[in-house]
């Protein structure tokens, strides 16, 4: 079976300053693969090196066969890749209907799929986004991200920042997500959130990949999860 996402050697920056180094993983269609690290470690700039919105230094990354080396960011997302950012960046001064309608593709994803799946969207469907909460706003954000109808959904921190309660109902629709058929990577700082929702865990220290394995085998390791991730994950 082909990866549709193939990441290989990738090298990239900011500016004069490296921070990946020959990163190496695959994403197969229809599963779910963490990027577990801590902060500052290369997640988020892995996540964007695969959107072409970093300085690539070297390696590749391939999208369903297509090399992304010279395409730009608007055109990977035409290809069927959506980054859900840890910023969130909703417009605060529209409403939660008028936020997701601004990214309808017209596709597989409907308002009214998106509302089955987040019923809290659909509760407040006229409150303007900036009124929500920060738990609301990351359903919001996925949510405007599915209504492009992706192929891979990239999600940045989706746990960080969220109240607890928030954060089992966000596994539950993510575990949705995988059960549609979506592919999915995230970036997390979780481990225990990264355990519940993945098939395969890569970790990523100082910009390096230290662990590529199925989740299963890594929630098994304590002390491979101590050595890598250190105390308090």
């Amino acid at each position: 079976m082909e990866p549709i996402l193939e990441v290989l050697a990738l090298k990239a920056g900011y500016g004069s300053s490296q921070i990946l180094f020959d990163i190496t993983f695959n994403v197969y269609d229809g599963e779910c693969v963490c990027l577990l690290g801590r902060n500052g470690m290369g997640k988020t700039t892995t996540m964007r090196s695969v959107l072409g919105l970093t300085r690539r230094l070297g390696g590749s990354v391939r999208f369903r066969g297509r090399d992304l080396g010279r395409t730009s960011g608007f055109e990977v997302a035409r290809l069927g890749i959506s980054l859900v950012p840890e910023d969130r960046r909703i417009f605060a001064d529209l409403t939660v209907e008028e936020n997701l309608r601004v990214a309808d593709a017209r596709g597989e994803w409907t308002l009214s799929r998106i509302y089955a799946l987040f019923p809290e969207l659909q509760e407040f469907a006229t409150r303007k986004g900036g009124l929500l909460s920060g738990g609301q706003q990351q359903m919001l954000t996925i949510a405007r991200s599915l209504m492009t109808s992706p192929r891979l959904l990239l999600l940045d921190e989706p746990s960080e920042g969220i109240a607890p309660i928030v954060v089992q109902r966000l596994r539950d629709q993510i575990r949705e997500l995988k059960r549609s058929g979506l592919t999915l990577v995230l970036a997390e700082q979780s481990l225990a959130f990264c355990l519940a929702v993945s098939d395969r865990v890569v970790v990523l220290e100082k910009g390096h990949v230290r662990y590529s394995g199925t989740t299963s085998a890594f929630s098994s390791d304590a002390a491979l999860q101590k050595k890598l991730l250190g105390v308090g994950h």
